[in-house]
């Protein structure tokens, strides 16, 4: 044995994915002093030296800033997903680096590099109530959660005062207040659409959206650097300003600073090691991405936040004679019941008057309606509900107009129409036959099995779809709208599951080692000392978005890991 080799590589914990589960792990773990390792299969990426692309103009771009036809014909996945374009095309993971199979057609959208999806995601924050953590066992579907939102609510609060939370205090039971910030204003035709909505509809109350967004800086985050949000929405390019959070903005430079954060980039791990005699595991195998070379890292507890499919896929390639099937899979339902949100529904609109109104800046964030169906009893024949999201603009100088020379220019200085765009935010039913597993005859560049990716809409998901359709178009007549349009995404060749990039399950919490594979603290029911605390972890999906329950879940589960630790009961 290397015994000086082993030594260098041994480190209190191991964090797998440095995205923003991982960077939240990393951060509670090394500011209780452990010496942390945080693993990432992609490139480094550095706060603001990083963001190529954040201050440039639409004209400093070969394209203006559009997805070209190579784009699109190079990746027909991810040229789906809205912020992918020639400012943050280096943030995605291209459809032939990390291919996959799609027995079903599935949407894998994927960002290596350190700070993950948390470069790229839309930062809608809102809590869940235990409306959701209550539903499966209510509902009979899935199995009951282990937790319930009294056990989390500090957990949010923690996050929240941390992340920067822009919103209000709204007072709803289904969608709980947070630790907020300023919140964002509803411009003149928004404020007209919420008070002509709520008139007809009292019990489907309108609020301005949660975001992570800082507004007005308070002292925790002047000491990570970062300052107000300049509402240029151009988020995806990286923050220069740190105003949306980040793990590269935030949780990571602040466990740097600790002085016990090692991060290790360009690097895949292919299965974590479980030790027989011992009956816990013992490390990682993980890749050097360009050399290939192996390398066997140790730790006293490791934390798997890859993102959902890819936690599945170490977990399910962690194998020995125990676990044969998948590390802590003894019940045979490792990467099953993966479920998402369902996005399908589009309502678009345009609305006459208020012309001589305009807005400021470009808000990262719109109007909410929080889920109102079967929130309190089961009232419609489909399972569930959705939240909806809307906003109203005018349209801009990409618009269609005529004329040319001086008429045109003319026109061109003036706002156009007023639009109303509107989209639903489905709750999917986790079910048995939504799966993910290895192949057996397929590899990567790595020598680890590719996915296989076993999961569709059903026809719940096709219920919940046309009551938005139907409801979201009442709404709007009967708020002033006209020419009022309605699209399902998935009918015209759009969107497949994943597009959302909400993926959750697979590794799902419960009560009992017999239905699920973690336990209310996260750990594996089968080896303790590995836990998963990102969408995988996850036994249902709740209608809100979900990163604020996955930082939430995380910090829960790394203080709790810490304790344990210390104590050698783990």
């Amino acid at each position: 044995m290397n015994i000086d080799n082993t030594k260098e590589n041994t480190y209190d914990a191991i964090v797998i994915g440095s995205g923003i589960s991982g960077g939240w792990v990393a951060k509670e773990l090394c500011e209780k002093g452990i010496k942390t390792l945080l693993i990432e299969r992609g490139r480094m990426v550095k706060h603001i030296e990083d963001y190529p692309t954040a201050m440039l103009n639409p004209w400093d771009f070969d394209h203006r800033n559009t997805k070209t036809k190579q784009m699109i014909g190079a990746n027909p996945v991810i040229s789906k997903h809205y912020a992918y374009n020639e400012s943050t095309e280096h943030f995605y993971v291209k459809d032939q680096v990390h291919p996959y199979i799609q027995e079903k057609p599935f949407d894998w959208i994927r960002g290596y590099q350190v700070g993950g999806k948390s470069l790229l995601w839309a930062r809608q924050t809102q809590r869940w109530s235990d409306y959701e953590f209550m539903a499966p066992q209510r509902d009979g579907f899935a199995v009951d959660w282990p937790i319930r939102y009294a056990d989390i609510a500090p957990w949010y609060s923690h996050v929240e005062k941390f992340v920067g939370i822009s919103g209000n205090k709204d007072g709803l039971d289904n969608l709980p207040d947070s630790e907020v910030l300023p919140a964002f204003e509803m411009n003149v035709v928004e404020q007209h659409l919420k008070k002509q909505i709520s008139q007809s509809y009292p019990d489907r109350p309108i609020i301005m959206g949660r975001c992570a967004h800082v507004t007005q800086p308070k002292t925790i985050h002047s000491e990570q650097g970062r300052a107000k949000c300049m509402a240029r929405s151009l988020c995806e390019r990286g923050c220069p300003f740190g105003a949306y959070f980040s793990s590269n903005a935030s949780t990571l430079p602040w466990a740097e600073k600790t002085g016990h954060l090692t991060i290790l980039p360009d690097t895949v791990v292919s299965s974590i090691i479980y030790d027989e005699q011992l009956d816990k595991a013992t490390g990682v195998k993980a890749i050097d991405t360009h050399t290939k070379k192996e390398t066997i890292y140790r730790a006293g507890f490791i934390f798997v936040n890859g993102s959902t499919l890819n936690t599945n896929l170490i977990l399910l390639n962690s194998k020995s004679p125990k676990f044969p099937d998948g590390l802590g899979n003894l019940n045979g339902l490792l990467g099953r019941y993966i479920a998402f949100h369902n996005y399908r529904g589009r309502i678009t609109a345009k609305f006459e008057g208020f012309t001589d109104s305009y807005y400021y800046g470009r808000r990262p964030t719109q109007l909410f309606m929080p889920s109102f169906r079967n929130v309190y009893g089961q009232e419609t024949d489909f399972l569930r509900g959705y939240m909806v999201a809307f906003s109203a603009s005018r349209a801009n100088w990409n618009r269609p107009v005529g004329g040319i020379g001086r008429e045109l220019k003319n026109e061109l200085t003036e706002a156009g129409d007023w639009m109303i765009a509107m989209m639903m935010q489905g709750e999917t039913v986790p079910i048995y036959e939504n799966h993910i597993r290895l192949s057996t005859t397929e590899k990567d560049q790595w020598g680890i099995p590719l996915l296989i990716t076993s999961v569709e809409y059903t026809k719940n998901d096709d219920k919940v779809l046309q009551d938005f359709l139907k409801e979201g178009s009442a709404m709007l007549r009967k708020a002033g709208c006209k020419d009022i349009r309605t699209t399902d995404q998935q009918a015209i060749g759009y969107r497949n599951p994943g597009l959302e990039v909400h993926e959750m399950g697979g590794v799902r919490m419960g009560n009992h080692p017999e239905t699920s594979l973690l336990n209310k603290w996260n750990q594996l029911h089968h080896c303790k000392n590995v836990f998963v605390t990102d969408g995988a972890c996850m036994t249902s999906t709740g209608n809100q978005n979900p990163s604020l329950t996955y930082m939430a879940l995380s910090a829960r589960a790394a203080n709790y890991a810490v304790e344990e630790w210390r104590k050698g009961n783990i």
